[in-house]
């Protein structure tokens, strides 16, 4: 597993609020790389200012007086067209915001190994395709080659199977071990069900939140204190960009504080009036309850997706920086009966991840056999619009049920609804929803140019091929005529070619490669 390549491959973990890097050292050891700043995480925030784009902790910094110029957590809008603020009356896709972060990623990283291109990105691991291609997209922009998007959760599982020695021969055992993978970051919330069976990482069920970590935890803290300032002296300091960017700073500190001790202070300027508000860890925790059983209530649904008892898990292993928070472990020891699993570095332990799987890629690339395998399941249904002929209304057509094993190829066939028909539009949406206006539309491809007097009721073969990596390849065949159509699916909300070769060379220097 060691990197005898002369260009390094890098593992990134593109957190919502801090991000990582790692690579494998001579050794086959995964080991994080440092910033320009010295530190081991980057803050996932940048700056706007006037033609500068500034990230990391300068910009962090500029949260307390320059709020109206700071993107912060861009990867909770991956997905939509356009990130939520508006900058000098300029709009951006979330995942450029997110290209700009992993530039200064790159940057960083290239003072310790020197230039590369080739990396593993880590997402959500209920990150649904549409986020996929984005993030897959904002590492274009950056300058890289992504050569495998992989799910957090099973990063960590990954780090774990290292740190207990089970990717090596020695320690390798066909007893499986089965893992529950807690991961709560700043941004995000998953939990995946793993499986270690010898060298092989088996994902059993996964599910979770893109818009729930510890940034909420914050806010109630933020909103805790404002409200307190409010009784006293009757305005609201979250009026202010600033001053909100101030308290949520020290909210962010004071929640640190509530995992060691029993209280913390908070202080708030706000128009010339001053408050020291003092919150109980028992407030607090009271004040965010409602967050935590959200976490409860997804462990216990991918328990049961997963058709196992909880006397079948091993361990609980927790993964992202919010776990510290003491009301999460004693909630997860009650649930589970055992105590929770501290053991990997809950910052680090996703970009680890990341970069033992890019030990698989250079295996592969030099003809080796690999030291493991990850075998992952996709977190959403997918499926095709199509008309129920009785009642006449819009039905998901499931093809690929939440928590199937990858790689699938699956099909179904569909019939046309009129006469003469001379195209069809395929709508692929996401969810588990039989009502297809309650699921989400990921994308559509067409068939064109069918033959004149088409008869209703011809059949329509839709085949679904969905990567390990969770993209997306579909075909649609006419049988007994010449037309189907083979392609990744046209998205929703994605930038076209041009525009990501635009933001490339605008954001790295670099042209577009041929490898894209």
């Amino acid at each position: 597993m060691t990197n005898g390549s002369q260009e390094p491959i890098v593992g990134i973990d593109l957190g919502t609020t801090y991000s990582v890097v790692a690579r494998l050292d001579e050794h086959g050891h995964p080991a994080t790389l440092v910033n320009a700043e010295g530190d081991r995480l980057t803050p996932s925030v940048v700056l706007f200012d006037g033609d500068d784009v500034v990230v990391g902790k300068e910009a962090m910094k500029a949260m307390t007086t320059e709020a109206e110029r700071v993107a912060e957590c861009s990867k909770r809008d991956v997905g939509h067209r356009v990130f939520h603020k508006v900058f000098d009356g300029k709009q951006y896709p979330p995942e450029v915001i997110e290209a700009w972060i992993l530039d200064k990623l790159r940057r960083d990283a290239e003072t310790q190994v020197g230039p590369f291109e080739k990396v593993v990105i880590t997402v959500p691991a209920y990150f649904d395709e549409v986020r996929r291609k984005a993030t897959q997209d904002a590492g274009y922009m950056a300058g890289f080659q992504v050569l495998d998007i992989i799910n957090e959760p099973t990063a960590a599982a990954v780090a774990f199977g290292f740190q207990q020695g089970f990717l090596n021969t020695e320690g390798s055992t066909d007893e499986p071990r089965r893992i529950l993978v807690y991961d709560l970051g700043g941004g995000t919330f998953d939990v995946t069900i793993m499986e270690i069976r010898g060298s092989e990482f088996i994902a059993l069920a996964t599910d979770g939140d893109v818009q729930l970590g510890g940034y909420d935890w914050d806010q109630r803290l933020v909103d805790l204190v404002a409200e307190t300032f409010i009784r006293e002296h009757y305005i609201d300091p979250r009026e202010d960009p600033n001053t909100a960017g101030r308290l949520w700073r020290e909210c962010e500190d004071a929640k640190r504080t509530l995992s060691a001790r029993s209280k913390a202070s908070v202080a708030c300027d706000y128009k010339g009036f001053s408050s020291r508000v003092e919150i109980t860890r028992q407030q607090y925790e009271e004040a965010t309850q409602d967050l935590l059983d959200r976490t409860r209530f997804t462990a216990v649904q991918t328990m049961r997706a997963a058709g196992l008892e909880w006397s079948e898990i091993d361990r609980v292993l927790l993964v992202g920086g919010s776990t510290r928070m003491p009301m999460v472990r004693r909630m997860l020891a009650e649930l589970s009966g055992k105590e929770p699993d501290a053991s990997v570095a809950a910052d680090e332990a996703v970009a680890h991840g990341a970069a033992l799987r890019t030990g698989l890629v250079l295996a592969k690339q030099r003809g080796e056999r690999a030291g493991f395998r990850i075998w992952n399941v996709n977190s959403h249904s997918l499926g095709v619009v199509g008309t129920d002929p009785q009642t006449q209304r819009k039905r998901n057509g499931i093809i690929v049920p939440r928590n199937t094993p990858l790689p699938v190829t699956a099909r179904r066939v569909f019939k046309t609804s009129k006469p003469n028909q001379r195209s069809i539009l395929v709508q692929i949406v996401e969810g588990e929803s039989p009502a297809a206006e309650e699921c989400s539309q990921i994308g559509r491809c067409s068939v064109r140019d069918l033959p004149r007097d088409l008869p209703p009721q011809t059949p329509v073969e839709v085949l679904f091929h969905y990567k390990p990596d969770g993209r997306l390849k579909v075909r649609v065949h006419v049988p007994n005529t010449e037309r189907e159509v083979e392609t990744e699916i046209l998205r929703e909300n994605s930038l076209p070619k041009e525009h990501l070769d635009g933001w490339r060379k605008y954001i790295c220097g670099r042209e577009p490669s041929d490898y894209r």
